[in-house]
């Protein structure tokens, strides 16, 4: 797939004429690009005499936004290496790729990619000279204010059979979902780039537009520096920054990968002054009230190593700062294969009415496609903090939104598991309340072991707003269980088997833990064990279990 020769083909305009802009602000030459945002009733992408211009549209060149005259027309200083985009307005769409992917940009490349790069993946060919006219066609169409998108993160297949997975365990489940778009959050590959084109053919049979953010292992990793890292990545997603709208909601799609360049190999979460320059500029034109939806691949904070720069964004605050004062607000990443809910308050950059939710995604990889197969050869992934494989579905209604776990394929559709761990369980297999897995029907625990032994329930998208309590039924009713950052014991032991995994992947501690002792007067034989909890938006979710207790050891 062509970054700039398709992207043209869309936008075309003819003729090699730009204009020098000189002035106040700018310390080199500038080339300007101008062009018409225009409406496409054909669905052809090609600017005919009489094609209405649309008034009032953002464009941008990453940095600098621009609203479009009454006739449709725009003009923005551009360098080389820049991408010049049209931000989608509410009831309007851009024309699309194979795999949804939306063609809205044009990288201005005139040389092409950086000869250095030496990289057997495509890149950017040279682009030449910017037409005289880059011309951006709109399509109409419905939006509802109240619609829904898939949240996807580190799909991440590092070969074709991985790929394989992604397919039968995460896009076969996204099927006839009903959502309007999809966002994934970054590492779409696992470092080859080739298997995009088949990733996208793949996509497509979701049949909805996909917007991505680059992932740390969606660079090219030969570049000497960030600069030239997403060669590939423009050449087949386009811009590595941008926005769109959708209905009243205004989401941001963002790199905040920096790559230090090959001779370290190393990179941190970083946002950088011209992103947060064109995320300003785009909120001056977005009503306070309304949504806004950022997307990134690195977390803002992270509960598993706070203090690592290549799980964390450094400028994060900054970022805050200019969201500060706005009511509604969301933003949602990946990268630590791990579900993670934080709410930042003032002490973190947010000044506002109430704090701001950043959600850390699961990853559809889940513990890097690893751990013993299933009956249709597919790891068994969960990841390391112990939550199925799988994605999320984000529910917008006006300037509200509410999101939901959805597991992959193959796993149970409930939020929660439950186990009971004690001294009984070390020296063996955990007892848990996971009959997909373990062939337990119930929990067996002997009776001398009831007061070392606690019920542990793993809430998979659970956060600091959830709650969790469980009862005996008959014997004890509504215990308050407590939040307690350690690993899944279901985890702990799945990865302590020789089972195949790789090198870097055990369990880590869950941020989405809640435990509680069990009554040490439980009489011998069978009860019913009734998990309750209520996740981040206030919504109940429910897990049954049958504790038998049996003689002592």
């Amino acid at each position: 797939m062509s970054n700039s020769l398709s992207r043209r083909a869309v936008i075309a305009g003819a003729g090699a004429s730009a204009l020098a802009l000189s002035g106040a602000g700018f310390a080199q030459r500038h080339t300007v690009a101008q062009g018409v945002v225009f409406e496409d009733g054909r669905g052809d992408g090609r600017r005919q005499l009489g094609d209405p211009g649309i008034p009032g549209v953002m464009v941008s060149n990453g940095r600098d936004v621009v609203l479009t005259a009454q006739d449709g027309s725009w003009s923005l200083p551009v360098e080389p290496g820049d991408s010049i985009f049209v931000i989608k307005p509410p009831h309007w769409r851009t024309p699309a790729s194979p795999g949804g992917i939306p063609n809205f940009s044009y990288t201005h490349q005139p040389e092409g990619s950086p000869k250095h790069l030496g990289t057997h993946f495509p890149v950017i060919d040279p682009t030449g000279p910017l037409p005289a006219s880059l011309d951006f066609p709109l399509i109409r169409q419905e939006e509802h204010r109240d619609f829904e998108a898939l949240l996807v993160s580190d799909t991440q297949p590092e070969n074709a059979a991985e790929l394989d997975y992604v397919r039968d365990d995460i896009i076969a489940a996204m099927l006839g979902v009903g959502v309007a778009f999809g966002i994934n959050h970054g590492d779409v590959v696992a470092d080859d780039l080739s298997l995009y084109p088949r990733y996208l053919q793949m996509l497509g049979s979701t049949g909805i537009a996909w917007h991505h953010c680059p992932g740390n292992h969606d660079l090219n990793h030969a570049a000497q520096d960030d600069h030239a890292s997403r060669e590939t990545w423009k050449r087949v997603f386009g811009a590595r920054h941008y926005a769109f709208q959708h209905a009243d909601a205004t989401f941001f799609i963002l790199d905040n990968v920096e790559y230090f360049g090959r001779a370290s190999g190393r990179y941190r979460g970083l946002l950088g002054p011209r992103q947060l320059d064109f995320v300003r500029n785009v909120l001056r034109y977005v009503p306070p009230e309304r949504l806004v939806v950022l997307s990134m691949h690195i977390p803002l904070r992270c509960h598993l190593d706070p203090d690592n720069p290549a799980d964390t964004t450094a400028d994060y605050r900054a970022l805050l700062a200019l969201l500060s004062g706005r009511s509604n607000t969301v933003s949602f990443a990946g990268h630590l294969h791990a579900t993670e809910h934080h709410y930042l308050h003032e002490a973190e950059g947010f000044a506002g009415p109430r704090p701001h939710h950043h959600h850390v995604l699961t990853a559809a990889s889940g513990s890097w496609w690893s751990g013993p197969s299933d009956h249709r050869g597919i790891p068994f992934a969960d990841s390391s903090d112990g939550t199925p494989n799988g994605f999320h579905v984000l529910s917008v209604s006006g300037n509200r939104y509410t999101t939901r776990f959805t597991p992959a394929v193959t796993k149970a559709a409930s939020q929660l598991r439950v186990l009971v761990d004690g001294p009984h369980c070390r020296s063996g297999n955990a007892a848990m309340a996971e009959p997909q897995r373990s062939g337990k029907l119930g929990l067996c625990v002997p009776i001398d072991a009831l007061g070392r032994c606690n019920v542990v329930a793993n809430v998979f998208d659970g956060g600091p707003k959830t709650r969790v309590t469980y009862e005996i039924v008959g014997h004890c009713r509504q215990m308050l269980m407590h939040a307690a950052s350690m690993p899944d014991p279901l985890i702990v032991e799945l990865f302590a088997r020789d089972a195949p995994r790789k090198a870097w992947v055990g369990a880590v501690a869950s941020s989405h833990i809640w435990k509680a002792a069990l009554p040490a007067t439980l009489p011998p034989g069978a009860h019913a064990l009734l998990v309750r909890a209520w996740d981040e938006y206030g919504r109940e979710h429910i897990a049954r279990a049958v504790l038998e207790v049996t003689a002592a050891l």
